[in-house]
């Protein structure tokens, strides 16, 4: 596929988000709601709408449209993961977790307020995330509601995305791990929320057991292949482009595949995950509808930042 193809699709899939994200954080208080702190609502903007690839959204929005459906269900059901995933990085970014200053060439949300604001700011955004996914406009069958709350909730807690981030603390104060304990690690910490922005999209149209199945291994297949390429980037990038500091791995003695295979060998199983990823949308039948979510493989591997 022509990558200005993918990237006009992708600037419209983020432009789609902004609007929905842009009404959800209104400093105005919604329906029902007594007030909403204005310095509060401000960090959880500033956090949110500061732009990035809106990459998991956009995954919601194209699996769902390559299996039939194109309302506004996808788009706030990915705005919902999207506020999750701000939620993370704010957390991420704390001088207690990851201590850094700078995120998307900005600086972080505890460096532009302060730390109880971000911390607020982020749990605030985290139960937001429920809330859009919970609310009947995004699907009107409550079934399909519980089940991507549920499907959320396991993504991003214990044996998720917050497990993965306690196994990465832990690694830097142990022996280097073995490299299936690193793909354990990066699969919860990375890959977990990617590969249900993908089974998020299945399930709000409907997808077939066969078809859920396949797209579920390419959402295996494309999260593990984004955090190759981050700790690529990490090891490899230009920190102006990157938006943030670069190197920090290899500092803080961080469990990764390129410490673990080298730089030619983390390039390598690159090339092999992109490949499976490909694969995969093959076997859910996709055909020619499939093209953008066998782009997004590709371009989670070409990334700069």
């Amino acid at each position: 596929m022509n990558e200005s193809a993918f990237r006009a699709k992708l600037a419209e899939a983020a432009a789609a988000i902004e609007r929905t994200l842009d009404a959800e954080l209104a400093l105005e208080p919604h329906p029902g709601e007594p007030a909403r702190p204005k310095r509060l609502v401000e960090a959880m903007r500033y956090a949110t709408l500061a732009g990035g690839k809106r990459l998991r959204p956009f995954l919601v929005i194209e699996t769902a449209r390559a299996l039939g459906r194109a309302d506004d269900g996808p788009v706030r059901a990915g705005a919902g993961i999207e506020c999750l995933h701000a939620y993370s990085l704010i957390h991420d970014d704390l001088p207690s977790m990851d201590d850094d200053d700078l995120r998307r060439g900005r600086p972080t949300v505890h460096r532009a307020y302060d730390e109880a604001t971000a911390i607020l700011a982020g749990d605030a955004l985290q139960t937001l995330a429920f809330q859009i996914l919970a609310d009947p406009t995004t699907d009107p069958n409550a079934e399909t509601r519980a089940r991507l709350c549920a499907g959320l909730a396991r993504a991003s807690g214990l044996a998720g995305m917050v497990g993965g981030q306690m196994l990465d603390l832990l690694a830097e104060k142990s022996e280097p791990l073995p490299l299936e304990e690193i793909a354990r690690l990066q699969a919860m910490k990375t890959g977990a929320l990617l590969s249900f922005s993908v089974e998020a999209g299945a399930l709000l149209a409907g997808a077939t057991a066969p078809a859920t199945t396949a797209l579920e291994a390419y959402g295996g297949a494309l999260g593990a292949a984004f955090q190759v390429a981050d700790d690529l980037l990490d090891a490899e990038g230009d920190e102006a482009a990157l938006g943030k500091r670069a190197g920090k791995d290899a500092g803080r003695g961080k469990a990764t595949l390129v410490s673990a295979l080298g730089v030619v060998g983390a390039r390598e199983e690159l090339g092999r995950l992109v490949a499976k990823a490909k694969a995969a949308v093959d076997a859910a039948g996709l055909g020619s509808e499939g093209d953008m979510l066998r782009a997004a493989a590709e371009f989670v591997a070409a990334r700069k930042n």
